[in-house]
């Protein structure tokens, strides 16, 4: 009986393995998706709501948030009619885009599942321009099309037990399924995660500069903008302690990408 039970839950977790188990667009990577992706929207739907609660965003007449919507329309439309046309629409199946700009000196721009974005005004003087901006955005939809936070998060869940779900999760630790939703679509750190996390950053920044070319933004500048990351004060972290490749990785990473982000672009 023993051994027919563990052949059963053997082959259980093959066909869940099978289910669970898809390809990145434009990367091919497989990744293992655990949760569901719609249980992944709905959650960031509500942190979402709370953040721009307790941190109001800029007004619709602000000529910045002007800026950020006209970027992020177009590499929403090229995104979504990339996948359309290469049978991955289901990426983007729920997604409702909204972009939204935050006074906050902090560098920094996300994309929650469901294409919830959000640009702080302190990575502004470093986008510099409407290009800049979509090398940022088009990285943080990337993200969110790639659904890195739900392989982060199914990780997590997975380091929390055996048999956990996140429905047990939540009905029993509703405050840490919190905190690991936070850091699994990348609003906060953890040690435990971040050579995935370097490897999330990698595959956003291909695939963003995709986006961005087909949006019609040039490609090559990229590496400009991380150049200029690079200039900002203060120590950089080492790239064994940080969530992000160092800035000479990436730069050089971006240059061996290009001529094939160069393929999608049309000025």
């Amino acid at each position: 009986m023993r051994q027919r039970n563990g052949r059963v839950l053997a082959v259980l977790a093959a066909v869940l393995a099978v289910i669970a188990c898809n390809k990145v667009p434009i990367t091919g990577r497989s990744q293992m998706n655990l949760v569901g992706e719609p249980e992944m929207i709905a959650m960031a739907a509500t942190q979402y709501t709370q953040f721009l609660g307790q941190t109001p965003p800029l007004p619709d007449s602000d000529a910045r948030v002007r800026q950020v919507r006209g970027v992020g329309r177009k590499l929403a439309d090229a995104a979504t009619q990339y996948l359309t046309e290469n049978r991955a629409a289901d990426r983007v199946a729920g997604f409702t885009w909204d972009f939204n700009v935050v006074n906050d000196n902090t560098v920094n721009a996300w994309c929650m599942p469901g294409g919830k974005v959000v640009v702080y005004t302190g990575i502004l003087p470093i986008t510099q321009d409407e290009t800049g901006l979509a090398v940022v955005m088009g990285h943080e939809i990337a993200h969110a099309i790639a659904r890195h936070g739900n392989e982060r998060m199914s990780q997590a869940i997975a380091l929390q037990g055996a048999g956990m779900t996140l429905e047990i999760l939540t009905a029993q630790k509703p405050g840490v399924t919190r905190d690991i939703f936070l850091q699994s679509v990348g609003i906060g750190s953890q040690l435990g995660m971040l050579a995935y996390s370097r490897k999330h950053e990698t595959e956003a920044d291909k695939m963003g500069l995709v986006f961005m070319a087909l949006a019609g933004y040039d490609p090559r500048e990229a590496p400009k903008f991380w150049q200029r990351m690079s200039q900002i004060g203060g120590q950089a972290p080492p790239e064994l302690l940080s969530t992000h490749p160092s800035d000479e990785t990436r730069m050089r990473d971006l240059e061996a990408y290009m001529p094939e982000a160069l393929k999608y672009y049309k000025p």
